[in-house]
């Protein structure tokens, strides 16, 4: 974007026909075109022809064109002030409460103008919490929001996002909303489950399992709805990619740190990287003699997060009086039903001697340590597209209430997640620090230049053109851009 304005002048041919170069995505080939946004942005939607029909390819376009043009907040009566002829406030109506393909559309988008056959990506899931003050928004209840720390009214949506290994980056693929089932209100709300504290103790008997009992397979899980949904999610994502990404590993936070998560992973094919409890009761595995009685035994010595072996050390480092050990070892658990491969990192302030320690773990036992702990990271790439969606596209502020113009307006503000990172992925290798707020700020002032030069009696000259685009599109950026212009 800092040279976004610059330009390239062909002499010769018809003026109208001049080759004028704006790098900020797409390019634009003729002198009616390097002023008018639709025609810049259009051809980056082309790719959606598959599964749009052209009325609503159209009408996606205006959307997306207002959408980076607009100020204040993104509703639907925002949009319809920005998009002009063509995206009038029924008709932005109508899209909305339109059902579109948006998994066939984030991956058509994403196939075409941002996978890259050499990267490694991982497929990542977290979820996202959105305010609500209305009663009538559908799906509306209270979720736990981390930026509140407590549970608050809103909507909440479960995305995936493929992340790219290579330039640390989560591009989302497939979003859909949270729904809780209603509660009954002739039985009420489903019963707490009694936790340790609140059975009652149990009586003095014959130590050892009851008569009868037999060994449970823990393997075979019963997913309850939130698994079942979100393995819905990944089993469709994953027929509809075909394996033209190959993907091993999906990385969840530590709420799915459990072996039921686990076995719902596995059923789709993927290793699971995940965190556990920090109090997690994990043992070795056992490798005495037999004792000559009995099952073989399977659990050795339970680990001391505070006195773990040194030959499981990986790596030690120091840095600002802090001491981080990396441990790495094979570990087993009485609610697992396979061994896991557990990453421990261990901090120790060596002036004060506090200690804590963070309990990866993943069930692809070759996975290494270093590796390991890098996927987990890039899992909070995510956090940055709901940052973005928020922040820019409207996450926050859609007004909608019907399930379809919920869902519409969610997977829109990530969609523009996407194309803004496609817009700006031509110049960022130059100018690293570009912004969302400098395309935005570009597209408002190319957006003004259009509307100005339909008051005047006659097209400008094509080279003072090109500097009045220049000099208004620059109004506003966080960066500024050069607007000299530069000879072939």
């Amino acid at each position: 974007m800092s040279d976004s304005c610059t330009n390239t002048i062909a002499s010769g041919g018809v003026e109208g026909k001049r080759l004028v170069s704006y790098r900020c995505g797409y390019i634009p080939t003729t002198t009616k075109e390097r002023h008018k946004p639709m025609e810049t942005i259009v051809p980056l939607l082309t790719c959606l022809d598959a599964v749009l029909t052209p009325t609503q390819r159209r009408q996606v376009g205006h959307i997306v064109v207002a959408m980076l043009t607009m100020t204040g907040r993104v509703t639907m009566r925002g949009l319809s002030r920005w998009t002009g002829a063509g995206g009038s406030y029924r008709t932005i109506q109508r899209v909305f409460s339109t059902t579109l393909p948006w998994a066939s559309l984030f991956w058509l988008f994403f196939r075409r103008h941002l996978f890259a056959p050499d990267d490694v990506y991982l497929l990542g899931g977290d979820e996202v919490v959105v305010t609500k003050a209305g009663k009538h928004t559908h799906g509306l209840d209270r979720f736990f929001s981390s930026l509140y720390g407590k549970p608050v009214p809103g909507v909440a949506f479960f995305a995936l996002s493929l992340i790219s290994t290579r330039e640390r980056h989560s591009f989302p693929i497939r979003m859909e909303q949270v729904v809780r089932p209603p509660t009954d209100p002739a039985t009420g709300p489903a019963p707490r489950q009694r936790t340790k504290a609140m059975m009652p103790p149990k009586t003095p008997g014959k130590p050892g399992r009851p008569r009868g009992r037999k060994n449970t397979d823990k393997t075979a899980v019963t997913l309850n709805p939130e698994l079942a949904r979100i393995q819905a999610m990944v089993l469709g994502l994953l027929h509809l990619i075909g394996g033209v990404v190959p993907l091993t590993y999906l990385v969840l936070d530590g709420h799915f740190g459990t072996n039921t998560a686990l076995q719902m992973v596995r059923q789709c094919d993927l290793h699971l990287i995940s965190k556990l409890r920090a109090d997690s009761a994990l043992s070795l595995r056992y490798d005495g003699p037999y004792a000559g009685r009995g099952p073989t035994r399977k659990y050795g010595d339970k680990l001391d997060y505070r006195a773990l072996p040194d030959r499981y050390r990986r790596d030690t480092t120091v840095e600002d009086g802090v001491e981080t050990c990396i441990y790495q070892l094979e570990a087993v658990h009485k609610e697992f039903a396979r061994a896991l491969n557990v990453v421990v990192l261990v901090k120790t302030n060596l002036t004060t001697k506090a200690h804590a320690h963070v309990v990866l773990f993943s069930s692809d036992l070759l996975l290494a340590a270093d590796q390991l702990i890098e996927y987990y990271r890039l899992r909070f790439q995510i956090e940055f597209n709901f940052r973005d969606a928020k922040q820019y596209w409207g996450l926050e502020d859609f007004m909608n209430i019907r399930p379809t113009a919920v869902t519409n307006a969610a997977n829109l503000s990530l969609f523009m997640v996407n194309l803004a990172y496609r817009c700006l992925q031509d110049v960022r290798h130059r100018h690293p620090e570009v912004s969302v707020l400098d395309l935005k700020a570009h597209w408002r002032g190319v957006k003004y230049v259009e509307e100005t030069l339909k008051l005047l009696p006659q097209m400008p000259d094509p080279i003072l053109l090109t500097q009045i685009v220049a000099k208004i599109a620059s109004l506003g950026r966080v960066h500024a851009a050069p607007s000299t212009l530069t000879s072939p």
